[in-house]
């Protein structure tokens, strides 16, 4: 089954509000061996809106649309369909139902031009929206399937999970191959060495496919498979994922996309390690991280942002004379600070980072990007050197991604110095 995802608002084509729908809607078609061929975003305007329908529904077996469905006049989607299918709106008492118990849960008065959205497309099947007040629309033309949802992410979401995944995989479950997808999540290692280590790609798939997928946190690498049986899509996904963990392995921090500090917590509260952090250039992003996790205060203790040196000396009582010597930036006072949290908080562990996150601040004995990530247990205090680049918000997200590999090597007795 081919589809086309269209996403519907000026906003979109201006750049102020960005496209997570298609993305969305992409990964979970994936997911059930749908092939996304194309993705589309059109404006608020009726004549390019329906010559997107038209295209889209002419070339594929699917089309998912997001965006135009809530009550303003800009809000043009419904309309459309109507002048498109040569249909017209109805009252739906169930989307009714809905509309007016989304408004009394929250004390809120209903208006008529509420109560609108209880008008469906004659021949389309509703997709009740328990979560906002737009209902979904499923329209089925001459083995074509046409789907309309809300363009608010989390109403989206609910449809496609509780609704229309359920359905489209009823559609397509006498499919003659199995697709299977897996994601190694990497990070420490650039994209070029990573390959390098590798070795023979073609001897590796075997006829799979392989996507080299970095970011800012590291390199996701996607593994693609088409078999002729789940079993074997699941054999042959599992046998690929062994050989490539045999040659880098001790950078693949988890699988799918969890990230990684859900992977520090979950080791952090099997061991019943307890940590507290000291950061100066990250400015409170690495204990953000660690406490984003429900039950995160089992393992976290307490974060000390202390951005000036005052606050190095008088909080966790590093050395004025290492400052002076070595400065702020230095392996040393990364030890110190490590050292200076756990001290203080009487952690398992302490860990810290210092560094110049930039545009300005930098020399050509520190440039901007440089950092030192320092980690104390009750024996010893290291600390390690980084260089990233000059983009301030993405140095101190590489930073902080840097500090919890730190925390995860640490935890595994993989050497920290690799």
């Amino acid at each position: 089954m081919n589809a086309h995802i269209i996403t519907i608002g000026d906003e979109i084509l201006i750049g102020q509000t960005i496209n997570t729908n298609a993305a969305f809607i992409g990964e979970k078609l994936s997911g059930i061996q749908i092939n996304v061929r194309k993705t589309s975003t059109v404006p608020d305007d009726e004549e390019e809106i329906l010559r997107e329908f038209k295209t889209c529904l002419n070339e594929n077996d699917l089309v998912i649309v997001t965006g135009g469905l809530g009550p303003t006049h800009d809000d043009i989607t419904r309309t459309c369909i109507v002048k498109f299918f040569h249909t017209e709106l109805v009252r739906n008492d169930e989307v009714l139902d809905d509309v007016r118990n989304f408004f009394n849960k929250r004390a809120r008065k209903i208006t008529k031009i509420n109560e609108d959205q209880a008008l469906v497309p004659k021949e389309a099947n509703v997709i009740r929206n328990k979560i906002g007040t737009a209902p979904g629309v499923w329209i089925e033309k001459e083995d074509k399937i046409f789907i309309v949802m809300p363009g608010v992410p989390f109403e989206m979401q609910a449809m496609m999970n509780n609704s229309i995944i359920p359905k489209l995989q009823e559609k397509i479950k006498n499919k003659d191959f199995f697709v299977k997808r897996s994601n190694l999540l990497t990070t420490g290692i650039p994209e070029s060495t990573l390959f390098e280590r590798l070795g023979n790609i073609d001897e590796l798939l075997n006829g799979a496919k392989l996507a080299f997928l970095p970011s800012q946190f590291g390199v996701k690498l996607r593994v693609t498979v088409n078999e002729k049986s789940e079993e074997l899509a699941n054999n042959k996904i599992s046998e690929i994922e062994q050989k490539i963990r045999g040659k880098v392995g001790r950078f693949i921090y988890s699988k799918q996309d969890e990230p990684l500090e859900n992977v520090i917590a979950r080791m952090l509260l099997e061991r019943g390690i307890t940590i507290a952090v000291a950061e100066s250039c990250t400015g409170g992003l690495i204990s953000n991280l660690l406490t984003n996790i429900s039950g995160s205060s089992k393992y976290y203790e307490r974060g000390v942002i202390s951005y000036s040196n005052a606050s190095k000396v008088e909080i966790l009582k590093v050395s004025e004379d290492t400052i002076s010597q070595n400065g702020a930036v230095s392996l040393e006072v990364a030890r110190q600070m490590a050292e200076g949290i756990k001290s203080i908080s009487g952690t398992d562990l302490g860990l810290a980072i210092t560094g110049i996150m930039g545009p300005t601040g930098g020399s050509s004995e520190k440039p901007v990007g440089l950092a030192y990530v320092g980690l104390c247990d009750d024996k010893v205090c290291t600390a390690k050197k980084f260089q990233f680049g000059d983009d301030r918000s993405l140095n101190k997200q590489r930073a902080a991604q840097a500090a919890l590999e730190m925390i995860r090597r640490y935890l595994l007795g993989i050497p920290l110095d690799e």
